[in-house]
C-alpha cells in the first residue's frame, strides 16, 4: 500500500487488520482510513485540560471567594494571602464545579495516555517486557480513578475517604514516575532529561512543604501555610508537565482509524488468495510469566526479610523484662544465644537440607510471630527465640549455599536490606511500635494476625517456587575455588554490622533520640525527619551493589568521620552525621555478607554471632552496670562500643575488598539476576520513601494541636508516672493505657521516669510520639540516650521556651537525669523540674545530686514545679535538703506515705493534690497537683496548709470524678481514697 503509514495498530485487532489489508491490496480495492491520529495531540489535550482545571478554578475561586478561600483553622488575610489546592478546588462554588467539569474532560486523555504508553514501550519502542508494562499499566489506571475520587469526594463530603483517594494518588506517582522514566525510549534524550528533571523537582519540593505544613499546624506560624501553598500548586504543574512530556516521545506515534464495514470486508476476501486467521493472543508469554513470577518472589522474600527483623528486634526486648522485675541478672539472658543456632550449619548435609526447604524453615519460624496468643511472658520469649533463630539459619543457609552465584547471594543481601527498611516504615506507621511483635495485641494496636497471616502466604510462595525451579545447592560447584581473606575478619566485620544496623537503625527516629538536646536547639522531629534516615538506608542500599566503592579505603573513612561527628556532637551536626552513617552501613551490606560465604563456616559464624552477641551485652552494660558483674568498667562506654564497632567493620571491609577484586576478574556474577534484583531493590526502596512520606504527612494533619484542657481561672494540672519502659506488668506495650490514663486525669503537664526506650533492650521505641500526637502536647525527650540514664521525659500542654537536659552527680551508682524546662503558662514563665535520682543502695550520691536539683529551684527566679523520685522517706534529710535547701514547698507535707516520687511548688496558687493508682501498667503510682498562676506569684512563695473539702471548689478545678470508688480501667483515688483540696 504506498503512502500509507501506521504506528500502533491494538493488539486484538493486530492480525485481522493485517490479513484485511492484505486482501483489499491484493484486489486493489481502498481501505477507508476514517482518520489518523498523531498521538502527541492527546497529550497536549490532556496537558491542556488539566491545567485548565486547575488555574482556572484557582482565578474563579480569588474572583468569588478570596477572602474565604485563604482563611484556615488559625489565620486568615492578610497573614494568609494564597489559597491551598484543596481550598481552591473543594470548598466553594462555582469554582469546584469548574475544577470538576475541567477535570471530567482530562479523564478520557488520562485513560488513553495510560493505554497507549503501554502499547508504546512493550509493541513500539519495545523498552520494557510485558510484565513490566502490564505493570505501569495497573499502576496508572488505579493512579487516575484515586484522582477521580479525592476530586468528586471532597474532605466535605466524607474526610475519610477523600484522605484515602489522595494518599493512593500519591502513592501511586511514585511507581509511575519511575517506571515511566525507566520505560522511556534512551534514543529520545530530550524526553529523559525532561521526565527527570520534572522528577526530581516533585520529590524534591516535598521535603520544605511538609516543613511548612509543620510550621502551621504545629508551631502556628503566620503565612506558613500560604508558602505551603505556593509548593503545593508546584507539584501540580510538575505532576501535569511530566506527562505533558509524552507529547514529545509520540512525536512519530500514529493511530490509523479504519473502516471494516461488512460488506467491504466480505468483497475482499472473497476475492484474495490469503486466508483470515484470526488470533486474540490471550496467552500470557513465557517471559512475561518469568517476569511476573519474579516480582512476586521479590515482594514475599522482602515480607520475609521483614519478619526476620521484627523478631530479631523483639528478643532483647523480651528478653529486658524479667532483668527488669527481678531488679538483676534473671537467667533469661541466656536466650540472647540463640542467635548462635547457624553455627549448626556447619553441616554440610544440614546447611543443604535448610537451604533446599527454606520456604519450610520460614514457615516454621512463624512461631515467633504467632507466640503473641500465648499470655505467659515466659512462653513468648521462648517461642520468639525459637522463631529468631530458625529465620536467622535460613538466611545464612541461603549466602552460604549460593557461594557460587553471586547474583542470588546479592539477590538475597538486597531483600534483606529492603527488610530493615521496610521495618523502619511500619515502625513509623505505628509510632515506633511493631504490629506484630510479642508485645503487641488487639488491644493495644497490634495486628498479629494479620502479619501471621502474611508470613504464612509468603513462606509458602518461596517453597513452592523452590520446589519448582528444583532448587539444590551450588556450593559443589565451587568446591575448587579459593577465596582470599580471613574467616575472622569476615565473622568480626559482619557481627559488628548487624550489631550497629540493629542498635542504631531499627528504627527511623533513633538516631534522633540518641543525640537530642534542650530547647530551643532540640534537634530534628522523628516526623517528618524520620522520613531521611529511610531514606539515607535506602540510598546505601542502591549503591551497595558497587562492591569496589563500597569496600574501599576512601569510602570507609566517610563512614568512620560520620561515626565520630555522630557522637561528638548534638542535635542537627550529630543527625547528619548519623545519615551519613547509615548510608555507608547499608551500602556495605552485600560485600560483609558476601565474605561471610566465602571462608570457612565455624569459625565465620561463630565470630559473627559472638561479635553480635557481645557487643549487645556492652550496648546494655553502658547504663546497667550497677546491675552486672562487672559493670563499673562498661560504665558510660558508649564510645568505646562506637569505636570497636568501626574498628571490626573496618577489618571486616579490608577482608571483603580483596574478594570484591577477586569476583570482578572472575566475572561471577549473574547479569540476568543482579538487573532485576538492583531494578527492583531501587523501585522498593522509592515505594518505601513514599509510603514513609505518605505516613509522616498523615500523621502531620492528624495532630492535635497542643492546648490546656480547661483555661478556667489559669489552672493547670502536673503529674509524675515512673512507667517501667512502656511495659505493663503483663508484658505488653502500654502507651496506649498511659494515654488513657493521663487524658482522663486532664494532665497538663507530666513527666514520665524510666522512660528511654531507645536501646536494644527496649526494642528502639519512641512510645511518646502517640501519646504526643493524639493528645496534643509538646514533648522534651530528655537527656539522650548516648547520656547513659534511664531516662526523664516531659510532656506539655504549654511551650516551651527553653530546657535544659542534666546528668546529676553520680560518682558510684546509676546515672540520674534531669529536665529543668521553662514554660509559657498562660504568659507567665514557669519552670518545672522533672527527674529521676539513684537507688537507695548508693546514699551519697542522693545526697549529691539532690544538692543539685535544690540549687537549680533555689537560683530560679520563676514560679517552679517540682516533679521527682527522690527515694527518701518525708522530713528525712534528702527531703529536707530538696524542699528547704530548694526554697519549695510540698504540696503535703501531711503525706506520709510517700517513698520515691514527690511533687513541690512555689509561687503558684495550689488547688489539690491526688495520687492515683496504677492500674497494672507499672508498679508505681501517678502522682498530680492542681496549681493556678497568679499575678503575685511572690505572695505565694511559701504555702499555708489549709484544707478545704471538695464542695468548696469550683467543679472546673476539681479532679475527674470516674476516679473515685473502683474508678476505670484499674486506676483510681488511692492511700487517701480521693483527692486532697487547699485554700491557698
Amino acid at each position: 500500500m504506498r503512502g500509507f503509514k501506521t504506528t500502533l495498530e491494538l493488539k486484538i485487532f493486530k492480525r485481522a487488520s493485517t490479513s484485511l489489508l492484505c486482501a483489499l491490496e491484493m484486489t486493489e480495492v481502498e481501505p477507508i482510513i476514517v482518520k489518523r491520529i498523531g498521538a502527541k495531540y492527546i497529550s497536549y489535550s490532556h496537558t491542556l485540560f488539566a491545567y485548565s482545571a486547575f488555574l482556572i478554578a484557582l482565578a474563579v475561586g480569588c474572583y468569588t471567594h478570596y477572602y474565604k478561600i485563604v482563611q484556615n483553622e488559625y489565620f486568615g488575610y492578610p497573614d494568609e494571602w494564597f489559597p491551598s489546592v484543596s481550598a481552591t478546588t473543594g470548598d466553594r462554588y462555582p469554582a469546584r464545579a469548574i475544577f470538576q467539569i475541567f477535570i471530567a474532560l482530562t479523564s478520557g486523555p488520562r485513560f488513553a495516555l495510560v493505554f497507549l504508553w503501554y502499547f508504546y514501550t512493550t509493541q513500539s519502542a519495545k523498552t520494557v517486557s510485558n510484565g513490566f508494562g502490564l505493570f505501569l499499566l495497573s499502576v496508572g489506571i488505579i493512579r487516575t480513578v484515586a484522582c477521580g475520587g479525592w476530586v468528586y469526594i471532597t474532605s466535605t463530603d466524607d474526610h475519610l475517604t477523600h484522605d484515602i483517594a489522595m494518599i493512593l494518588y500519591l502513592l501511586c506517582t511514585l511507581p509511575w514516575q519511575l517506571g515511566v522514566l525507566y520505560s522511556s525510549a534512551k534514543a529520545n534524550q530530550t524526553a529523559v532529561k525532561w521526565r527527570r528533571s520534572l522528577t526530581s523537582a516533585f520529590f524534591i519540593t516535598l521535603p520544605p512543604m511538609i516543613y511548612f505544613f509543620i510550621q502551621h499546624k504545629v508551631h502556628r506560624i503566620p503565612g506558613a501555610y500560604t508558602t505551603y501553598a505556593f509548593f503545593e500548586w508546584s507539584l501540580i504543574l510538575y505532576d501535569v508537565a511530566y506527562d505533558a512530556v509524552t507529547a514529545i516521545e509520540f512525536q512519530n506515534f500514529e493511530l490509523t482509524i479504519i473502516d471494516k464495514s461488512p460488506n467491504l470486508a466480505t468483497a475482499a476476501l472473497s476475492s484474495s488468495s490469503v486466508p483470515f486467521t484470526a488470533n486474540p493472543e490471550g496467552n500470557i508469554d513465557a517471559s512475561t510469566l518469568r517476569t511476573l513470577t519474579m516480582l512476586r518472589g521479590f515482594a514475599t522474600e522482602t515480607y520475609l526479610a521483614f519478619v526476620f527483623w521484627s523478631m530479631l528486634t523483639s528478643l532483647a526486648l523480651l528478653i529486658w523484662y524479667f532483668p527488669l522485675w527481678y531488679m538483676g541478672i534473671s537467667g533469661y539472658e541466656a536466650f540472647l544465644l540463640i542467635t548462635l543456632l547457624p553455627v549448626f550449619l556447619v553441616i554440610r548435609p544440614l546447611r543443604q537440607l535448610v537451604y533446599k526447604y527454606r520456604g519450610l524453615v520460614h514457615l516454621i519460624s512463624l512461631v515467633g510471630v504467632a507466640s503473641y496468643l500465648k499470655v505467659d511472658p515466659v512462653w513468648r520469649l521462648t517461642l520468639s527465640a525459637i522463631g529468631i533463630g530458625l529465620s536467622l539459619t535460613a538466611w545464612v543457609a541461603g549466602w552460604i549455599e549460593s557461594n557460587g552465584q553471586t547474583g542470588e547471594l546479592e539477590r538475597s543481601v538486597l531483600i534483606w536490606g529492603l527488610g530493615l527498611i521496610m521495618h523502619c516504615v511500619v515502625k513509623m506507621a505505628w509510632y515506633t511500635e511493631n504490629p506484630i511483635w510479642p508485645i503487641m495485641n488487639r488491644q493495644n494496636g497490634g495486628l498479629n494476625d494479620v502479619g501471621l497471616v502474611f508470613g504464612v502466604v509468603a513462606s509458602a510462595d518461596v517453597l513452592l517456587r523452590d520446589f519448582s525451579n528444583g532448587r539444590r545447592s551450588e556450593s559443589s560447584n565451587e568446591s575448587a575455588v579459593r577465596y582470599p581473606g580471613s574467616s575472622l575478619l569476615a565473622g568480626l566485620g559482619f557481627g559488628s554490622l548487624l550489631f550497629a544496623l540493629h542498635s542504631m537503625y531499627t528504627d527511623s527516629s533513633t538516631i534522633m533520640r540518641w543525640t537530642v538536646d534542650g530547647y530551643p536547639n532540640y534537634g530534628p522531629d522523628p516526623v517528618p525527619w524520620g522520613i531521611a534516615t529511610i531514606a539515607a538506608l535506602g540510598i546505601g542500599l542502591a549503591i551497595s551493589p558497587y562492591r569496589r566503592l563500597t569496600t574501599s579505603f576512601g569510602w570507609y573513612a566517610v563512614g568512620a568521620a560520620s561515626c565520630a561527628i555522630f557522637y561528638i556532637y548534638s542535635s542537627w551536626t550529630a543527625f547528619y552525621g548519623g545519615l551519613v552513617l547509615g548510608t555507608y552501613l547499608t551500602s556495605i551490606m552485600p560485600a560483609m555478607t558476601r565474605g561471610l560465604s566465602t571462608q570457612s563456616p565455624f569459625v565465620t559464624l561463630f565470630s559473627a554471632f559472638m561479635t553480635y552477641n557481645i557487643l549487645c551485652l556492652a550496648h546494655v552494660w553502658v547504663v546497667a552496670y550497677e546491675f552486672v558483674p562487672g559493670g563499673v568498667y562498661a560504665r558510660e562506654r558508649t564510645d568505646v562500643i562506637l569505636c570497636s564497632v568501626m574498628l571490626l567493620i573496618g577489618l571486616g571491609v579490608f577482608n571483603a575488598n580483596k574478594q570484591a577484586r577477586q569476583d570482578v576478574q572472575k566475572r561471577l556474577a549473574q547479569f540476568h539476576i543482579l538487573k532485576h534484583a538492583r531494578f527492583m531493590t531501587r523501585i522498593l526502596i522509592a515505594f518505601f520513601i513514599g509510603i514513609s512520606t505518605l505516613v509522616s504527612t498523615h500523621r502531620l494533619m492528624n495532630t492535635t494541636s497542643p492546648a490546656p484542657y480547661t483555661t478556667s481561672e489559669k489552672s493547670f494540672t502536673a503529674g509524675i508516672w515512673t512507667i517501667h519502659f512502656a511495659l505493663d506488668n503483663d508484658m505488653w506495650a502500654s502507651e496506649r493505657r498511659m494515654r488513657d490514663a493521663i487524658r482522663d486525669l486532664q494532665l497538663d503537664v507530666v513527666g514520665f521516669l524510666e522512660s528511654d526506650t531507645m536501646r536494644i533492650i527496649m526494642g528502639n521505641r519512641d512510645w511518646a510520639q502517640s501519646i504526643a500526637e493524639e493528645l496534643g502536647y509538646y514533648l522534651d525527650f530528655g537527656p539522650a540516650s548516648m547520656k547513659h540514664t534511664w531516662g526523664c521525659l516531659m510532656l506539655s500542654k504549654f511551650p516551651i521556651i527553653k530546657s535544659e537536659h542534666h546528668l546529676l552527680p553520680s560518682p558510684v551508682g546509676e546515672l540520674a537525669c534531669a529536665i529543668h524546662a521553662t514554660l509559657d503558662v498562660y504568659g507567665q514563665p514557669v519552670d518545672f523540674i522533672v527527674s529521676h535520682n539513684g537507688q537507695d543502695e548508693n546514699y551519697n550520691d542522693r545526697i549529691q545530686q539532690t544538692t543539685k536539683l535544690a540549687e537549680i529551684m533555689r537560683t530560679s527566679p520563676n514560679p517552679f514545679v517540682f516533679l521527682g523520685y527522690v527515694v527518701t522517706k518525708p522530713q528525712q534529710e534528702i527531703y529536707h535538703l530538696l524542699f528547704d535547701g530548694g526554697q519549695i514547698n510540698d504540696i503535703d507535707p501531711t503525706d506520709w506515705d510517700r517513698w520515691c516520687e514527690y511533687v513541690g511548688y512555689r509561687g503558684l496558687r495550689r488547688v489539690g493534690y491526688a495520687r492515683i493508682s496504677h492500674g497494672g501498667i507499672t508498679d508505681t503510682e501517678i502522682q498530680s497537683g492542681k496549681f493556678q498562676v497568679v499575678d503575685n506569684p511572690k505572695d505565694y512563695w511559701k504555702a499555708s496548709y489549709d484544707r478545704i473539702p471538695e464542695q468548696e471548689v469550683k467543679p472546673e478545678l476539681r479532679y475527674p470524678s470516674m476516679f473515685y470508688g473502683q474508678g476505670v480501667r484499674g486506676h483510681r483515688y488511692h492511700v487517701f481514697d480521693e483527692p486532697r483540696y487547699f485554700r491557698n
